[in-house]
């Protein structure tokens, strides 16, 4: 409820935001000296993630670290992600398991779901967030009900849902994708359109069914045009209606820009999209990350998860398209986050500072981990 309220206040006509503008993004001395990270601590980084706010009766995750609360419905898929990336690393039958068991947590949860229900999905990328991932449960399992659940939210996405009553998130005169069906949600923010583009390649990648391909292409044409700054790499976060780019950057827009272009490059060759991403990665490391090399931090309602999504989309630049150069940054992220863990082994979405004592929020202590599971140790 916290976030649906958030965003309803967020739309309004001129300060669309798809999440928030706090930046904390802060140079502070590291009292913990960093040493080389290695495989088992990253099995210990997501296993500390794991027991401090997986709730194994509901199996889904506690907003805080004190096991209270449910958190938001679109992050609950990137924490999926991590555990398929931590399965995906190790091949331990433990994540496996995780896995069927987050999907069981979601179907208890949200209406089995039932994209047709807009109290449980409210808005179209927190809809996106989950069709995705159910396609990568789909890659890793070959489980059906993953794949058929994943490409029947994306056709309610982009069509619109009878039962609902909107006409979906494509706007088939103008271009690109709107952030909800309300009138209050109906700018197109980067949030929904290159997470559109990542679906659709991740589901033209398992049926080679051409209309996906063709609607990655168009999107990603369209948020090019409109919310990239083709200079220097940077992601707005939203246009709407005439009105100028909003040009606050976020990192998991700069995340899933990479992802986008990334995937299309690799279908088509096409070095535009290579040098996108490479573009937009860095901007990331070289503008938006401290001085220090330090990614961005924000302190909003939801937004230490940013640096989770960054992670899932940055190492398939490094590895699907030789990009290695990034390694050495992101090892030394990991380094000096996993260098101020607490006796819990849980790490916070400033990598600077040691991790705060007592309660912390799930999202708050999503990056470190995240990144632990898909970047290799030096």
């Amino acid at each position: 409820m916290i976030k649906k309220i958030f965003f309803l206040i967020l739309f309004a006509p001129s300060i669309i935001n798809c999440s928030g503008s706090n930046d904390n993004n802060v140079d502070i001395p590291v009292p913990n000296q960093p040493a080389e990270f290695t495989t088992k601590d990253a099995t210990e980084a997501i296993d500390a993630f794991n027991l401090n706010f997986y709730n194994k009766d509901m199996q889904l995750y506690y907003t805080t670290s004190d096991k209270r609360g449910v958190a938001a419905i679109w992050t609950q898929a990137i924490y999926w992600d991590m555990v398929m990336n931590a399965y995906k690393r190790t091949k331990n039958e433990k994540y496996l398991k995780l896995i069927d068991d987050i999907y069981q947590g979601g179907y208890n949860k949200y209406d089995k779901y039932n994209w047709n229900n807009d109290v449980e999905w409210f808005i179209y990328d927190d809809i996106m967030w989950w069709v995705i991932s159910l396609a990568r449960a789909y890659e890793i399992t070959k489980d059906q009900k993953y794949l058929d659940l994943s490409i029947s939210g994306f056709k309610r996405v982009w069509e619109g849902s009878p039962v609902v009553g909107d006409t979906g998130s494509y706007d088939p005169v103008n271009g690109g994708m709107y952030w909800g069906w309300k009138d209050d949600q109906r700018g197109k923010t980067a949030c929904i359109n290159y997470p559109t583009v990542v679906a659709a390649m991740t589901l033209y990648n398992i049926t080679k069914e051409p209309s996906y391909l063709n609607k990655a292409k168009e999107i990603f044409s369209w948020s090019q045009d409109k919310l990239f700054d083709a200079k220097d790499g940077k992601v707005g976060d939203h246009k709407y209606k005439e009105e100028p780019t909003n040009w606050t950057t976020q990192v998991y827009n700069q995340a899933t820009c990479i992802g986008a272009a990334v995937m299309l490059y690799k279908e088509t060759g096409d070095k535009m999209y290579l040098n996108d991403a490479i573009l937009a990665t860095d901007y990331t490391k070289n503008t938006m990350s401290g001085k220090d090399g330090i990614l961005p931090f924000k302190t909003g309602i939801e937004q230490g998860i940013y640096t989770a999504i960054f992670a899932q989309y940055v190492i398939r630049l490094i590895e699907d398209c030789n990009q290695p150069q990034y390694n050495e940054w992101l090892r030394y992220n990991i380094n000096k986050g996993w260098a101020n863990k607490d006796k819990r082994n849980l790490t916070y979405k400033n990598f600077n500072v040691p991790c705060p004592t007592g309660i912390l929020e799930v999202y708050d202590v999503s990056g470190c981990p995240a990144l632990m599971q898909v970047i290799s140790p030096k």
